[in-house]
């Protein structure tokens, strides 16, 4: 199933919330359903909800590239690198120009070396790393290898940069704004995220959350 995750809502959440409605309708004590590729409680956008034995799948459909849209805001960076937690002080940016934005845009094309977030659902020694991250501790976090197949800057209006990303599974876009406002010298967070596709699977074919509810009441 294509299902546009909403806002503020964990991926946990949107599997849990559909298989209690799948138990409901077809009066079922258990039921496996699972997502493919994670979306954080502030990125809306396509989730592939698998159910029953097209969870075995799962790890294929994770396999595939994925494509957002969203938004950067430049001269300030946060623990979360996005809006979960607070804003640092701010920095200039006068010094950002359109050039300076495309020869940074440009060295992140290929493959790349990124680091995760702290504040991220990446397992270390059997905990989520963002449980550490709100206990107030602290970890070495490896870095991984990541694809950027196309980066485009959409639209300019400094301090603000929409963007358009394809990249290859475990891509963090949260570390790419990061990571790209430390290019830039000023800072970055990422202020909004949509996944738009996953492999071909578009987010114009998925339904809302709660039109998926709608449909299950509606065969009722």
């Amino acid at each position: 199933m294509l299902i546009d995750k909403p806002l503020g809502w964990t991926s946990f959440q949107v599997v849990n919330k559909i298989r209690w409605a799948i138990r409901k309708e077809f009066d079922i004590k258990k039921i496996k359903v699972g997502h493919a590729g994670t979306l954080d409680p502030l990125a809306t956008g396509l989730m592939l909800i698998c159910t029953g034995r097209m969870t075995k799948q799962i790890e294929q459909f994770m396999g595939m590239h994925k494509t957002y849209t969203g938004s950067f805001r430049l001269g300030a960076t946060t623990p979360s690198y996005d809006l979960e937690t607070s804003v640092s002080e701010p920095k200039p940016t006068d010094h950002v120009t359109a050039e300076i934005l495309e020869e940074v845009r440009a060295g992140f094309l290929g493959n790349i070396k990124q680091k995760p977030p702290l504040h991220s659902a990446i397992k270390k020694d059997g905990k989520r790393l963002y449980t550490l991250a709100r206990a107030g501790k602290t970890t070495e976090i490896p870095t991984r290898e990541v694809q950027i197949v196309d980066f485009k800057l959409t639209e300019i209006n400094l301090p603000d940069l929409s963007f358009y990303v394809s990249c290859s599974k475990g891509t963090y876009i949260r570390s790419l704004a990061h990571d790209f406002g430390q290019k830039l010298g000023c800072g970055a967070h990422l202020t909004s995220l949509k996944r738009t596709a996953i492999g071909s699977y578009q987010l114009s074919d998925a339904l809302t959350l709660d039109a998926f509810l709608h449909s299950l009441d509606a065969k009722s």
